[in-house]
């Protein structure tokens, strides 16, 4: 049995997340919510949980995507309720991701603010707003948001895209 890993990442909209890390191989499961950094175990900012297998999608290719799809490098007034951050599970993880951020700020014209946390706690969305996108791409904050981000996903990522959910 593949071994699971998991990873925690927020920015956005946690409906826009969820659909993004959804869309992709290798992920096997994405839990929309609110994360808590360690530090701060009550400074809850919406975020996911992605469940993915290394051997499928590498580390370094979901923070790429996760880059990409959130203003990562703005601090802008809902930044607080929308925390750029990476959320590890391990420390051994903390590293790994500090080395990959430091590369992945060459593809940035402007410095990455996306903080490197050690994760702290969850608290789920309610069920009703679980596959927001999925189940019903039509809405207008779907075709406004999130379209644009799985739009981007096929025209930049398109290898990384599970046939199974677009």
């Amino acid at each position: 049995m593949k071994k699971v890993f998991k990873v925690g990442f927020g920015g956005g909209c946690h409906w826009c997340t969820e659909a993004v890390f959804m869309a992709l191989k290798g992920v096997e499961k994405v839990e929309q919510g609110y994360i808590s950094p360690k530090e701060n175990p009550t400074n809850f900012s919406e975020a996911v949980i992605v469940h993915y297998f290394p051997g499928v999608i590498e580390l370094k290719d979901l923070v790429a995507v996760h880059l990409d799809t959130h203003r990562s490098t703005e601090n802008h007034s809902m930044r607080n309720k929308y925390r750029s951050g990476i959320y590890y599970f391990k420390k051994s993880d903390k590293q790994t991701l500090v080395d990959i951020i430091n590369e992945e700020q060459q593809n940035f014209d402007n410095p990455l603010i996306t903080a490197i946390l050690p994760f702290g706690a969850f608290k789920s969305s309610e069920e009703r707003f679980h596959r927001y996108y999925f189940n019903d791409m039509e809405k207008p904050f779907c075709k406004t948001h999130i379209a644009p981000k799985i739009k981007l996903l096929k025209e930049k990522y398109a290898k990384h895209l599970s046939s199974s959910v677009l």
